[in-house]
């Protein structure tokens, strides 16, 4: 009983090695350079250096403060409807290619409007928890007091 190996493709072998090496690269020049800077750089401590720079203003207080997370909410919310509008535009045109070519209603429509529906769910929990709500009515507050 004999067994045979067979020897690698070699082109495959070589895709390989050019993936490899191509990582290497991308994991040496960062930490290269990273090391370079280190050694290079003047290691002067002062405690100026230390201090925030706030345009040239000198800074007064803690530089801890609390935000209201509502920014980051209507923030972020604007970014995704901002995403679903520049998804629209090109999906409009596909749209218009898609009937002229006799694609049917269903495969042509079915998928923006389950990203569509997707979006709109999103919106009602937003809208729910209070993520778009900017400021409460004299009733909503009159609600929470006990």
């Amino acid at each position: 009983m004999c067994v045979r190996f067979e020897a690698p493709n070699v082109t495959e072998m070589n895709d390989w090695i050019a993936i490899g090496a191509l990582a290497l690269v991308g994991v040496l020049i960062p930490f290269g350079m990273m090391t370079v800077s280190y050694l290079l750089r003047p290691t002067v401590p002062e405690t100026s250096k230390r201090a925030t720079y706030e345009s040239g203003e000198i800074p007064t207080g803690g530089t801890r403060i609390r935000f209201n997370i509502q920014y980051y909410m209507v923030a972020l919310l604007f970014v995704v409807f901002d995403i679903e509008t520049v998804l629209l535009f090109p999906w409009a045109v596909a749209y218009q290619d898609a009937l002229a070519a006799d694609i049917p209603l269903a495969r042509a429509l079915g998928p923006m409007l389950a990203f569509v529906a997707i979006l709109l769910v999103g919106l009602a929990w937003a809208w729910r928890t209070g993520a778009v709500q900017w400021a409460r009515t004299p009733r909503q507050l009159d609600a929470d007091r006990p």
